[in-house]
């Protein structure tokens, strides 16, 4: 009997990866230093392209194709990794808001009240910072809300990278701190650069996500659905004139992320489960990689900080954040009867506000526009941010890693607790 031949072992170039191989991928992009890492690569792409074949950024990043009618869907690459991918990205946003509304730490009141300040905190006094900085005859203060963002993406990476053994409730207040500024900056984009409201699309977008809402509500499974919905929701808030990301908001705030009988996952943590690595891998990255791309010279670096609009970006960014997030906090702890968590001191609430600083994917879509017609500034308030975001994440890992072997060297010295369990003391959540 002759032996059958041997199955060909080769891999296809950029063929489907084997169900193990991307069970690990997908696995790996939900993780907060992959997507950061990911982030990170492309801006450092984009800046790399965009200063050594700048003929050839501006083509790609230009060229348009889409439908022209009826939804005037005939955009430039730039404008669908502005409005498209990006609604992806705040869908998951959507979906985490929701869930720290329902079953996270914005559920309680009492435990809510520290970080929620500290990010209203967060967002005011940067745009306070800006404004001033801007107030005279050669400001632009058109930009305020540019350094008002925080983002969670680079925050959380820097965050696991240096904090191996900062406390967990750490990662928390920062985690529901940024919940909380997404939904900020999200409100900011929906009431202050939205123009041209038309009223027919956005109307029968609202319907999209009253059926929406209506099909979750009712139970009805099934992508087929649901997808094809989600694109014409979508293409109707571009039409009318609003934000397109306002409608990948909303979707995930629709979705139910509390399980019923029977039910080992909501139906909102199975799709963000899902959706995750999509954003994390394909949608923040693309963006990336067309909203970084500015030049950056010595010259131009010099204007971030003689230009008063720039300048009022790194300044909010840098100051505004951190004083305005820790300010906050501690005026709240003092004279109201929210508590910091007891597994905090303010030393690591300070390295936070500072890491809370790093506005990127957020404040560059901002950038974009809060100047639509001028594109030298939203170039130059992109330098800004780069820069201003870039100082954050320094200082920030400076400090994080001085309280980080702080609390090592406590890992260390601490004896175990009489239960002799392995865990100890300095991480063992008060009773």
């Amino acid at each position: 009997m002759a032996t059958p031949p041997a199955p060909d072992q080769r891999r296809i170039f950029l063929g489907l990866l084997p169900l193990p191989e991307r069970r690990f991928v997908a696995d790996a992009l939900r993780t907060e230093t992959v997507g950061g890492v990911l982030l990170l690569l492309a801006a450092v792409a984009a800046l790399i392209w965009a200063n050594g074949w700048p003929a050839s950024y501006a083509t790609v990043s230009g060229f348009t194709f889409g439908p022209s009618k009826p939804l005037h869907l005939d955009l430039s690459v730039e404008a669908w990794a502005e409005d498209g991918l990006l609604t992806v990205f705040f869908f998951v946003a959507g979906i985490e808001l929701k869930r720290e509304f329902t079953a996270g730490e914005l559920r309680t009141p009492s435990a809510a009240a520290l970080p929620v300040v500290a990010a209203v905190c967060g967002v005011v006094l940067p745009a306070v910072v800006f404004t001033v900085v801007n107030s005279g005859s050669g400001g632009h203060p058109a930009g305020w809300a540019i350094p008002t963002a925080t983002d969670i993406a680079f925050a959380l990476g820097v965050l696991a990278v240096v904090g191996t053994h900062l406390p967990s409730a750490l990662r928390a207040f920062l985690l529901t701190l940024a919940v909380v500024d997404d939904l900020i900056a999200i409100l900011i984009i929906a009431v202050f650069y939205s123009s041209g409201i038309r009223l027919w699309a956005l109307g029968l977008s609202l319907a999209g996500l009253l059926l929406f809402w209506l099909l979750n509500r009712a139970g009805v499974h099934g992508w087929y659905l649901y997808v094809p919905l989600a694109l014409v929701t979508w293409a109707l808030m571009h039409e009318s004139g609003v934000h397109a990301t306002v409608s990948g908001v909303a979707m995930g705030l629709m979705l139910r992320c509390t399980t019923r009988p029977g039910e080992e996952h909501s139906p909102g943590e199975h799709i963000e489960h899902l959706v995750r690595p999509l954003s994390a891998g394909v949608a923040v990255p693309v963006f990336a990689l067309f909203a970084a791309g500015v030049s950056v010279s010595l010259s131009a670096l010099g204007d971030v900080f003689h230009e008063a609009t720039p300048l009022g970006v790194v300044l909010g960014l840098v100051v505004g954040k951190t004083v305005g997030i820790f300010g906050g906090t501690w005026l709240a702890a003092r004279f109201t009867r929210a508590e910091l968590n007891p597994q905090l001191r303010w030393a690591d609430l300070f390295a936070l506000s500072t890491l809370a600083g790093i506005g990127f994917t957020v404040s560059l879509l901002i950038s974009e526009l809060a100047f639509p017609d001028d594109h030298a500034l939203a170039d130059l308030s992109k330098t800004a941010v780069l820069v201003g975001s870039a100082l954050c994440a320094l200082l920030a890992t400076v400090l994080l890693k001085l309280r980080n072997r702080h609390y090592r060297e406590l890992y260390d010295e601490e004896n175990v607790d009489a239960d002799d369990d392995g865990v100890p003391d300095v991480y063992r959540r008060p009773a």
